[in-house]
């Protein structure tokens, strides 16, 4: 499905969200494949591929890094109306997209260096 949305928007970039450690060992294996495709399709693609923890994610969208899911959803909200109501796994992708545009001039610089 990942190569279909890659195809279908042909995107020149990618970013997905670090992922922290979680105590259930299955839910870290799933969440570990599901960001593998998240991060190999992309890649494999041609497409250069950003990652950003999730402090970072929050911070540019909420102005802190310690913002919860309601915050980050609102803010989401109030900076893309035209998303309309969204999922917090919606929030969250357009959350990392925009992060991604604040950071990707100054990840591009240093790669540059």
């Amino acid at each position: 499905a990942i190569s279909e949305v890659v195809a279908l928007h042909a995107p020149h970039e990618a970013a997905v969200e670090e992922t922290f450690m979680n105590n259930n060992a299955a839910s870290a294996l799933k969440l570990g494949h599901a960001r593998a495709m998240a991060m190999i399709v992309p890649a494999r693609a041609g497409l250069a591929v950003a990652e950003y923890a999730a402090t970072v994610v929050k911070k540019s969208v909420v102005g802190t890094g310690a913002a919860d899911k309601d915050q980050v959803g609102f803010m989401i909200a109030r900076l893309l109306p035209t998303a309309g109501k969204t999922t917090s796994d919606a929030a969250d992708a357009l959350a990392v997209a925009i992060a991604h545009a604040h950071h990707r001039k100054v990840r591009n610089l240093g790669a540059a260096a």
